[in-house]
């Protein structure tokens, strides 16, 4: 009798034994999934080769100062025009301020003081 309770308790206990494994190894998977999608693998490879990082980030660098230089000037080249256009059109507020400018732009690029 004492012997069939206590395989009953050896078989409570591994059945208790499988139970807590299977929750370990579903958050384990869990936890891969998660590293796998933060790619951490590739970060790690980054921080083992610093040559490559040290390539992205001037590749990444110069790719951003070519766009915010490209971008400027086709903010600057936009405004200018409609600057120009309203400079044409002669209205006596917007005419005068444009005039200044041109006048401003014009010493500077002669080396003269305004």
């Amino acid at each position: 009798m004492v012997s069939i309770t206590k395989d009953a308790d050896e078989k409570q206990e591994l059945n208790a034994l499988r139970a807590s494994l299977n929750a370990v190894d579903r958050q384990l998977h869990q936890v891969a999934k998660d590293m796998e999608r933060a790619q951490i693998r590739d970060y790690i490879e980054l921080l083992n080769r610093p040559f490559r990082l040290i390539w992205r980030n001037f590749l990444s660098g110069t790719a951003r100062g070519v766009g915010i230089a490209l971008g400027f000037t086709v903010f600057a080249a936009t405004i200018l025009y409609v600057l120009r256009l309203l400079g044409a059109l002669n209205l006596p507020i917007i005419g005068d301020f444009v005039a200044d400018l041109v006048r401003v732009v014009q010493a500077q690029l002669e080396g003269k003081m305004y």
